[in-house]
């Protein structure tokens, strides 16, 4: 299994050099060659998480150095629950929250730390991962590869637009971990990374991949929940759902869509997004033009440019098929909150403002169907905003706690290079 640059103008590698490499030498993301079909007959077999995971990544790794060791990476990585919740006959909810930063980057953060660590046992030169933050993110990176041999971590995030609770997940940690907070939004973070990688020199003195969901090990993991969130719903209910995904970078949306390429049964993939109207308005018009990302609750969302928007226009290669595959609906603010008042009180639920922005779209286009609402974040990350929605206060997980009572560590930096590399 070889993976190619979705810009034509890199060589084909196997899934560790990907893995290793984050963005492809000529700027582009890595792709599959080709999508290896999911072996189905295991789907009903009732297999732990882990070794569900192992079966529908291991193909991606035929050929490639960590192939054996897939299946003992997915026992490391994937160490908690994976609920589907039914709010009613045909409305669930997958919690993806459960990881110890209570949002759904864990599992492909977990994964991707293993892996590298497996992979850096043979290297004498430290690895050094950047990764821009919208929110969680960065805090589940960082709680994923804290301490890994081998590797440090730099993490930066968009000063003043995270809630105070993640921007406390970003900065609690020490050693090989740093965080920079940075004087702009996350598109100046996403740009600094982006352009740190296009710089050969500095790419190969400081030994650079990127834990961002450009990186091809943040993806795959998150094609499995997909998979087993259709094969749990059909299980409970005879029929497969509709999946309703809150994207803000689209690396969640792309692992369903490469769920689906393998022949996962997912019926239909629609897209939440807040305020950042790109996407929609591509749809809208054919024509894509990225804006500066909007603050918003929803902050995680707050993307202008999504990165992986590039993945999908590489799967769905002309406008009219991409439009016939790709659905999205623009969430304002107002509605995330009302959103947020009406699920607790119809269901006594308590959503994030992602998971919202999901629902809302939900309640008001595909109320009658069988839907997924995916779940992204713990609604306790985002206290400041659904509890005064809800009028109580939301119970804080335990390993959240954990992290709120550290002491934090933070580097102010302004968005350029040379404050990133000499701090």
């Amino acid at each position: 299994m070889k993976f190619i640059s979705t810009r034509g103008k890199s060589p084909a590698v196997t899934a560790s050099e990907a893995i290793v490499n984050g963005l492809a030498p000529d700027g582009g993301l890595y792709v599959p060659e080709r999508f290896p079909e999911i072996p189905m007959d295991f789907l009903d077999k009732g297999l732990p998480y882990p070794l569900f995971a192992a079966k529908i990544i291991q193909p991606f790794f035929k050929g490639d150095p960590l192939f054996d060791r897939i299946p003992e990476i997915c026992e490391k990585a994937f160490t908690f629950d994976v609920p589907l919740r039914m709010l009613d006959d045909k409305k669930g909810i997958l919690e993806l929250f459960y990881g110890p930063t209570a949002a759904f980057k864990d599992f492909g953060a977990r994964f991707l730390a293993s892996a590298l660590e497996s992979i850096q046992e043979k290297s004498r030169q430290l690895l050094t991962i950047l990764v821009a933050t919208s929110g969680d993110t960065g805090s589940a990176v960082a709680s994923a590869f804290y301490k890994k041999k081998g590797i440090r971590v730099k993490v930066l995030f968009p000063k003043g637009r995270v809630s105070l609770r993640q921007e406390k997940q970003l900065t609690c940690w020490d050693t090989n971990i740093q965080s920079y907070s940075v004087e702009g939004s996350f598109d100046d973070c996403q740009k600094l990374v982006k352009d740190a990688f296009q710089d050969e020199a500095l790419k190969t003195k400081w030994h650079l991949s990127s834990a961002n969901s450009i990186n091809l090990g943040r993806l795959l993991p998150q094609m499995v929940y997909y998979v087993y969130a259709a094969q749990e719903y059909y299980r409970q209910k005879g029929r497969y759902p509709v999946f309703i995904i809150p994207s803000g970078n689209v690396g969640n949306s792309v692992g369903a869509y490469w769920a689906r390429e393998c022949g996962a049964p997912l019926k239909k993939i629609v897209l939440a997004v807040n305020a950042n109207k790109t996407i929609p308005h591509y749809l809208e018009t054919g024509k894509y033009i990225p804006g500066k990302s909007i603050q918003t609750v929803a902050n995680a969302m707050d993307v202008g440019d999504p990165s992986n928007m590039e993945r999908i226009m590489y799967l769905f290669k002309d406008f009219t098929t991409l439009k016939r595959n790709v659905s999205a609906f623009s969430v304002s603010d107002k509605e995330i909150r009302e959103e947020i008042r009406s699920t607790f009180k119809l269901f006594n639920y308590i959503l994030c403002p992602h998971t919202a922005a999901g629902q809302f779209v939900r309640e008001r286009f595909f109320s009658d169907i069988d839907t997924i609402v995916v779940s992204t974040a713990h609604p306790a990350k985002f206290e400041s905003i659904v509890e005064p929605e809800i009028g109580k206060s939301v119970p804080v997980p335990k390993s959240l706690q954990k992290m709120l009572s550290k002491e934090s560590s933070v580097t102010s930096i302004k968005p350029d290079m040379k404050a990133l590399f000499t701090t």
